[in-house]
């Protein structure tokens, strides 16, 4: 089993881009592991880790209500604001600047054939790395990602996330919300869950603006951990 991952990078790069990148690299794994069957060849599968900033946008996964886009396209476009349907789970996201959205994709047959502890370590890398800042991120039963205050009249959410898999192989991910324009989120019901609130990790420490690369590193050092993996980060861009 290949554990070694890939990491890149992409800076600050456009959504439909990024999208493609990934299913690319998808398709890569895919095929990879058609022929290992097909052939019964023994070929490696390569797993990847991107890190990327989106200008503002939103996704609304396959099974997603359009109602929950609260706006019309004239006022996405004031809004500088793009909007795609698109292949992973959930409903509707934003992904926007002072966001870290990161997009694993792994063969899970390299390290578990299970979608739900995939998700549940996911989550474990937030709540790790928000510790080390003083803010106790938590699960919210029934509702992917990576909650505060689940229980009390102040629950909100700062990490949302969804994936699709195919063959055991990932795509898409999680966006944690750093130093982002939480007013962005007026503009849709997120997830489709109403009277929920959106944090930022900013916010939640009283700080203007927090170190992204840093809380990027802590990301690394956690995934690194919890699934076992060798990180092997990459000068190239897509």
């Amino acid at each position: 089993m290949n554990k070694k991952v890939h990491l890149q990078d992409l800076g600050f790069k456009d959504y439909k881009e990024t999208w493609d990148y990934q299913e690319t690299l998808f398709k890569e794994i895919v095929d990879l592991k058609i022929k290992n069957r097909r052939e019964e060849a023994n070929l490696e599968t390569p797993n990847h880790f991107l890190f990327v900033e989106h200008p503002h946008v939103y996704t609304l996964g396959k099974s997603g209500d359009m109602g929950n886009l609260l706006v019309d396209e004239q006022k996405l476009q004031e809004k500088g604001a793009t909007f795609y349907k698109i292949n992973r789970g959930g409903d509707i996201t934003y992904h926007g600047p002072g966001q870290i959205v990161g997009y694993p994709i792994l063969d899970l047959d390299n390290f578990f054939t299970d979608i739900h502890k995939y998700l549940r370590l996911l989550e474990e890398m937030v709540i790790l790395t928000l510790a080390e800042y003083g803010v106790k991120g938590v699960r919210s039963e029934g509702e992917t990602g990576v909650w505060l205050d689940v229980g009390t009249p102040f629950a909100r959410k700062i990490c949302a996330m969804g994936v699709r898999a195919s063959r055991w192989v990932t795509m898409h991910g999680f966006a944690l919300n750093v130093n982002a324009d939480l007013g962005y989120f007026d503009l849709m019901i997120p997830c489709g869950i109403k009277d929920k609130a959106v944090t930022s990790l900013n916010v939640e420490l009283g700080k203007a603006v927090i170190d992204i690369e840093e809380v990027k590193q802590k990301l690394q050092y956690h995934f690194a951990t919890l699934f076992q993996a060798e990180l092997i980060k990459e000068k190239t861009e897509a």
